[in-house]
């Protein structure tokens, strides 16, 4: 799975904690030039769910850099705008002749929990608008640098796309909707050359994991432990993931080893859920 000599852009890799910092850490550690993009402001998205800082992304590069010897960039990215979408696709042709591996995992999740006749509009759009029209806009955008000789692109959707989650309906239906934005962008780029496929993680241990744990033991009365270990009796393999496993997903998908793979959403849940 030598990646070496190519270029990723990772989106939503700002934060070390993240399913994002696993991602291109991995593409890193096999050569992998990165860019690292992220919603780099120290005001977070959502009060209680942190996000990537253009400080912590800079630590990010410059580690990345000296442990394995690729080179790095730093992009302010806001997914909901067209036009930071733009300015990242200047820098990117700056630096790299064009990009290879395409991973769209930036995502978020607001106003919640709500069913849906109490869902705030607003939150609700603005979580279809981060999760799957940001796959949109991104993809849009780095296409145009990948036709000369292929690439892959590897959409981070979820469990959550294929199970409705309770009182969280619009991030399960935007993650339904990268699901079959994937199966569509396979046909239309598989002429081009480009491999498109879609991760489904189910409970992986995260900050928004973390988050989801501490408001499920507020609702409910109980410790946060006491919810994590409800969680994992519905797990086969009775734990909750790491990002480092999706993240060893994401190498297979973006290497030779899968160069037979397109189109498909595959789950990396423990057993969680089981399809024929």
């Amino acid at each position: 799975m030598d990646l070496k000599g190519k270029n990723a852009l990772v989106t939503g890799s700002g934060k070390k904690t993240g399913i994002g910092y696993a991602i291109v850490k991995k593409m890193a550690s096999q050569g992998c030039n990165v860019i690292i993009a992220d919603y780099g402001s120290e005001k977070s998205l959502d009060a209680d769910i942190k996000t990537g800082s253009m400080d912590e992304m800079e630590i990010i590069r410059d580690e990345l850099q000296k442990d394995y010897g690729v080179k790095a960039l730093v992009v302010n990215l806001d997914v909901t705008r067209a036009d930071t979408v733009r300015d990242m696709v200047s820098l990117i042709k700056g630096k790299f002749n064009g990009v290879d591996i395409l991973c769209n995992n930036a995502g978020a999740t607001f106003g919640v929990p709500n069913g849906i006749h109490t869902y705030d509009e607003t939150a609700w759009m603005k979580t279809i608008d981060v999760n799957l029209h940001g796959v949109f806009r991104v993809s849009k955008a780095i296409v145009p640098l990948m036709q000369e000789k292929g690439g892959n692109i590897i959409n981070i959707a979820s469990r959550a796309g294929k199970v409705p989650a309770v009182f969280n309906g619009a991030y399960s239906v935007s993650k339904a909707g990268v699901i079959m934005l994937t199966k569509v962008m396979a046909k239309e780029l598989a002429g081009l050359h480009i491999r498109v496929n879609a991760i489904c993680p189910g409970q992986i241990m995260t900050d928004l994991e973390k988050w989801r744990f501490n408001l499920e033991a507020q609702f409910f009365n109980t410790s946060v432990k006491e919810q994590e270990q409800k969680m994992c009796e519905t797990i086969p393999m009775g734990r909750i993931g790491t990002p480092g496993e999706v993240a060893d997903m994401a190498l297979f998908l973006a290497s030779d080893a899968s160069s037979y793979v397109t189109g498909q959403a595959l789950n990396i849940c423990g057993g969680q859920l089981m399809e024929f």
